[in-house]
C-alpha cells in the first residue's frame, strides 16, 4: 500500500533492530541523520525532524511538507507517551470529543497514521 508519499510495505525498515540481521544504506542514512540531530546540542526548531526520522527516513521525510511534519511528529509523540490508541485518540482530539455524543478516536488516529504508512505499534516501538 502506497501512502502517497513514496513508502510501501515493502519499504518500511526503520525498526530499532534492523530485519533480517542486515542493514540498509537508507536505514543507516536515517539512524546518522537523527543521532547528528540529537547530538547537535539546543534547538534549532526542527525538533520534528529527529522524532520522524526513525520511522520514516530522511528519504521518505524530505517528500513530506514541513507543516505535516510538525504535526505528524506531534502525533507521534503523543501515541509514544499513551498507553493505548484510544488515549492518544482522546487526548489529540479532545475539543471534538466533548461536542460528540459517541466518539471512535482511536479510528480517527489509525486513520490518520495509515495516512503515512504507519500504525500504532510501529510509531510505539519506535527509537524515542
Amino acid at each position: 500500500m502506497d501512502s502517497g508519499y513514496g513508502r510501501t510495505q515493502e519499504t518500511k525498515h526503520a525498526k530499532p533492530v534492523a530485519s533480517g540481521g542486515r542493514i540498509t544504506t537508507e536505514v543507516l542514512a536515517g539512524e546518522v541523520g537523527r543521532l547528528r540531530h540529537v547530538w547537535s546540542g539546543p534547538s534549532t526548531g526542527d525538533d520534528h525532524k529527529a522524532t520522524l526520522l526513525s520511522l520514516l527516513g530522511e528519504k521518505l521525510l524530505d517528500k513530506i511538507d514541513l507543516f505535516d511534519r510538525v504535526q505528524l511528529a506531534y502525533v507521534v509523540n503523543t501515541c509514544q507517551q499513551s498507553e493505548t490508541m484510544s488515549e492518544a485518540g482522546r487526548k489529540l482530539f479532545a475539543v471534538t470529543w466533548e461536542k460528540r455524543q459517541t466518539a471512535n478516536d482511536a479510528d480517527r488516529l489509525r486513520k490518520y497514521l495509515a495516512r503515512f504508512d504507519l500504525d500504532w505499534q510501529e510509531v510505539k516501538q519506535a527509537i524515542r
